[in-house]
């Protein structure tokens, strides 16, 4: 009788131990990004690439030369062996649609020109996006970091789409912040280019009534990527951050502020950031205001732990396998 119950016991045990050992589920994100322009795309896609907790139903390339940074993309997730990432194309735009300047050739794009060992889905990002939204009502985080126009492509298609999304972070906005540095902030708010590149699309987002945190100026422009993090990724020489350290050299610049990274990162590492709830609205062409006297249709993010984000953002880089050096 006790043996029978000792092998019962086991056999349940051993039945339950994976459930237990997999019981926390993944978050299914869709990402959708203007990879290619500023490198901070790149330093986000590489986060989403390296953390286990997400599980990626889709990447949707959006603005611009949208074929042009969907090379850029595929060249990523082949090297590093994540080809089981679909690959989505948002519409190409002008450089600020509803005007007649056409899209800029980042220098990024030469990394990757002329690849086709993987192509992306010829589905329409914004397609995709409604797709997922209702196969999994209420379960996916989108998280958007360039202008929103494949969000605002969807909006026009199914005004409720949105809704869907467990929750919408976008690296989108100026609150009390402007464009400056760590070491020179700007405390007023200026334009920020995810709204000027397409302010209709922007001005469809802020009135969709999903629910919606921002990752603005506020915060993103305190995490900057110095010549030691810079030195330290091109020493760890594996096929993320050899890519990481190549699309750094095209862009050009001499120190990337980590925009889009820190917006990945609010979605990973919540305990590092300070939010306040808001009513965000659009004044004029381009500039997020928060008005006082309205009830909240969103969170905006003011604060961030800057050296914990780099210390878990580099450790991410730095202790992935992705693909191989062969």
């Amino acid at each position: 009788m006790k043996i029978r119950f000792i092998n019962t016991f086991l056999f349940v045990f051993f039945l339950l131990v994976p459930v237990v050992l997999t019981g926390q589920q993944k978050q299914k994100i869709i990402f959708d990004c203007d990879l290619g322009s500023d490198i901070d795309d790149a330093f986000a896609l590489g986060l989403i690439l390296t953390s286990p907790e997400f599980e990626v139903l889709g990447i949707v390339m959006d603005h611009g030369l949208t074929d042009k940074r969907a090379q850029v993309a595929s060249k990523m997730l082949y090297l590093t062996k994540r080809t089981d990432i679909p690959l989505y194309v948002g519409r190409k735009t002008n450089q600020i649609v509803g005007t007649d300047t056409p899209a800029e050739y980042s220098g990024q794009y030469y990394w990757a020109e002329g690849f086709t060992k993987l192509k992306p889905n010829p589905k329409p990002g914004a397609d995709f996006i409604i797709e997922t939204l209702k196969k999994y009502p209420g379960e996916v985080i989108l998280i958007t970091v360039g202008p929103v126009t494949n969000i605002g492509d969807v909006l026009k298609k199914d005004p409720g789409a949105l809704k869907l999304a467990k929750h919408v972070y976008s690296m989108f906005g100026s609150f009390y912040l402007g464009y400056g540095t760590l070491e020179e902030p700007v405390p007023v708010p200026t334009q920020e280019w995810n709204v000027v590149g397409d302010s209709e699309s922007s001005k469809m987002l802020v009135s969709s009534g999903a629910k919606i945190t921002y990752c603005g100026l506020d915060v993103t422009t305190k995490v900057w990527f110095d010549k030691d993090h810079q030195f330290r990724l091109m020493q760890r020489q594996s096929p993320l951050t050899d890519a990481l350290s190549a699309l750094t050299v095209l862009w050009g610049g001499e120190k990337p502020c980590l925009h889009d990274a820190v917006t990945v990162g609010m979605v990973l590492w919540p305990d590092l950031f300070g939010t306040r709830p808001a009513h965000v609205r659009i004044e004029g062409k381009a500039f997020t205001v928060i008005d006082e006297s309205r009830d909240p249709n969103s969170e905006v993010a003011l604060t961030v732990n800057v050296n914990e984000f780099l210390k878990r953002l580099m450790n991410r880089y730095i202790t992935q396998n992705l693909g191989d050096n062969e």
